[in-house]
């Protein structure tokens, strides 16, 4: 509740600084426009193009990651395993270990994790498959799960009511830049993450084809 909130003012003071109108809902001519919320989904965001949507066949859709997204990512694994791998070896190749060698061996390690974390979770699979019906974000196939509900972001294709694109203005200590989102709005008015990164280009020609696949509209506020 507090990050909406927090998010909210910030998307606020972004429209005063720019001199910008909320986004008039009244022009994707749905009662449930209104009734959605129009804040991020999901809290902060990057400003690079992480995924990009591919075809996998007639009948399944597919977000990726993109090559500078894992590019970025092993960067944090192989430096941490640089450090946390070289600096013992040559020591003890040395003869020469040292307690005090255990600090950056540390931060090789925390590198590692990172790099790790960052590889795992981004590469969870996105997809809309119109062959059993669904979209997932995960490693979980609906398929191959006994209880659905136990997918945290899954829902049936035929749930979905349109497509949100919004953007987030995020501010940090060296750096600003809007980071854009594409949720699934559902029929109760529930939303779903589907991506978020700095590609607003990219991301409608991806919001565009996923459209006519799923047959579902487009409802874009996003702002650059």
């Amino acid at each position: 509740m507090f990050e909406k909130i927090k998010a909210k003012i910030e998307e606020l003071k972004e429209l005063a600084r720019k001199g910008k109108q909320p986004p008039d809902l009244s022009q994707f001519n749905d009662p449930l426009a209104e009734q959605v919320e129009w804040t991020p989904a999901k809290g902060g965001g990057t400003n690079i193009r992480t995924h990009k949507l591919m075809e996998k066949s007639p009948t399944r859709m597919a977000f990726r990651p993109t090559a500078g997204a894992l590019f970025f990512y092993l960067i944090f694994l192989f430096v941490g395993l640089g450090v946390a791998v070289g600096i013992p070896v040559s020591a003890l190749s040395k003869g020469n270990f040292k307690p005090e060698l255990l600090f950056p061996i540390g931060i090789g390690l925390v590198f590692i994790v990172i790099g790790g974390c960052l590889t795992y979770f981004g590469t969870n699979p996105i997809v809309f498959d119109t062959m059993n019906g669904y979209f997932w974000k995960g490693r979980k196939d609906p398929e191959r799960v006994f209880d659905i509900n136990r997918i945290k972001h899954c829902t049936r294709l035929k749930e979905i009511h349109a497509l949100q694109i919004l953007s987030e203005y995020c501010s940090g200590n060296k750096s600003s830049y809007y980071s854009y989102e594409l949720n699934l709005i559902l029929e109760d008015g529930t939303r779903l993450n589907v991506v978020d990164h700095g590609n607003l280009k990219k991301l409608r020609e991806d919001a565009a084809i996923l459209s006519s696949f799923l047959g579902k509209p487009v409802w874009d506020i996003a702002r650059s």
